[in-house]
């Protein structure tokens, strides 16, 4: 791989020693994947946060890095909302080693929104052909296939190490042609709500990492591809989609000449992602998978107008978006309900405990039977708020 001579100085360690780490880790994975160069990133999105998945190794490697991000770069969620964490059941010893956690984040220059929806807070950070380096799976999908951005999954390091450095090697989804359909999928049916978490959970299952471009007779909103999308790189490792007429357009409908293969599905199909997981018995109901935006706070607010709950309801959002709609979050928690912030049910070990929890979120009907070794219902929001509210 091509280094200038700037890049060949740092990689030398003419800037210290966690900037030639950092270069280390980006030229290794460039001469991995075949990168003929490093780019300039516009903005990084970090993941590897939480202390439930890092541990006292990933708290030792950050604490041990020294340095300042050069271009915009926001934080992954924690694992406890950062300021009610006790009200979550959170242990003291784990969250002084989050708040270690986040503080080493903090000196690096990472700013600390602890969100998996940065574009929903900051609208300069991705636009369309911009190149970044973004690492939670449900942010990478919006940004490449929402925002007509550029990005691969990041581990966490190699984000981390883009901040530092600003640049990140040139192979994957920055190059057109790997941005390529590889699967058309059509429905003659119409979608709406939680069908598009439901979709997304099946067709991640079907092409994994392949590219699905999507023919739908529904016309989806922003917070329908968001679910959509997380959904896929959750149950597959779908980074990049297209809705036909709706998100930007691929650079060519055909791969290598040859038309994407076709998948045509049925109501039932996603019908059945509801049959298989049933709501009864759930013990807790979780929304926010990924964060909620404010026309979900809002909707969630009316579901909940003049009903009381019954078990725990929590409702997961970036910590700015809580404070942009304080009436939305009085609404809610007048019910009873908990607006957490700076976390999700997926990286919380608040959930680890729970026997099952109710979802209207593909992504985490996909993610919590592993990741936190519960059982999952899902269904509908209007469902999911009929079981936190009924005794």
């Amino acid at each position: 791989m091509y280094l200038s001579q700037e890049e060949e100085s740092i990689y030398q360690g003419e800037r210290g020693e966690t900037l030639r780490r950092m270069m280390e880790i980006l030229v290794a994975l460039g001469d991995i994947y075949g990168a003929e160069e490093l780019i300039p990133v516009r903005s990084v999105q970090v993941a590897g946060v939480s202390y439930k998945n890092i541990g006292d190794a990933g708290l030792e490697w950050i604490s041990d890095l020294q340095g300042r991000a050069v271009v915009p770069s926001i934080l992954n969620p924690t694992g406890m909302d950062l300021c009610r964490w006790q009200e979550m059941s959170i242990d003291e010893k784990f969250a002084s080693k989050q708040r270690e956690i986040v503080e080493a984040y903090c000196r690096l220059g990472i700013t600390i929104d602890c969100t998996c929806t940065p574009y929903e807070l900051y609208s300069n950070i991705a636009g369309p052909g911009d190149h970044l380096a973004w690492s939670e799976s449900s942010a990478v999908s919006f940004a490449n296939s929402v925002l007509g951005a550029k990005t691969n999954r990041e581990g966490g390091p190699s984000a981390l190490a883009a901040a530092l450095i600003g640049k990140t090697p040139a192979f994957g989804y920055h190059l057109d042609d790997n941005r390529v359909p590889t699967h058309r999928v059509t429905l003659n049916f119409d979608l709406k709500g939680s069908d598009y978490g439901a979709l997304g959970f099946v067709v991640g299952r079907m092409v994994g990492d392949g590219i699905p471009l999507f023919h739908l007779k529904s016309y989806p909103s922003k917070d329908d591809l968001k679910a959509l999308g997380a959904a896929m790189a959750a149950s597959g490792s779908v980074a990049i989609y297209y809705v036909d007429g709706v998100t930007p357009a691929p650079p060519t409908y055909e791969v290598n000449g040859k038309a994407a293969e076709k998948i045509g599905l049925g109501r039932e199909e996603i019908d059945q992602v509801y049959q298989d997981h049933p709501l009864e018995d759930a013990e807790m109901v979780a929304m926010g998978c990924p964060h909620c935006s404010g026309q979900e706070l809002q909707r969630i607010a009316r579901l909940l107008s003049g009903r009381t709950v019954k078990k725990e309801l929590w409702v997961c959002t970036a910590r700015k978006t809580a404070q942009a709609f304080p009436d939305l979050v009085d609404a809610i928690e007048r019910s009873g309900a908990k607006v957490i912030c700076d976390t999700c049910m997926v990286v919380s070990p608040a959930t680890d405990v729970r026997a099952k929890v109710a979802v209207s979120s593909g992504k985490a009907l996909a993610y919590l039977p592993g990741l936190c070794r519960v059982k999952v219902g899902f269904g509908t929001e209007e469902e999911c708020i009929d079981v936190a509210t009924r005794d």
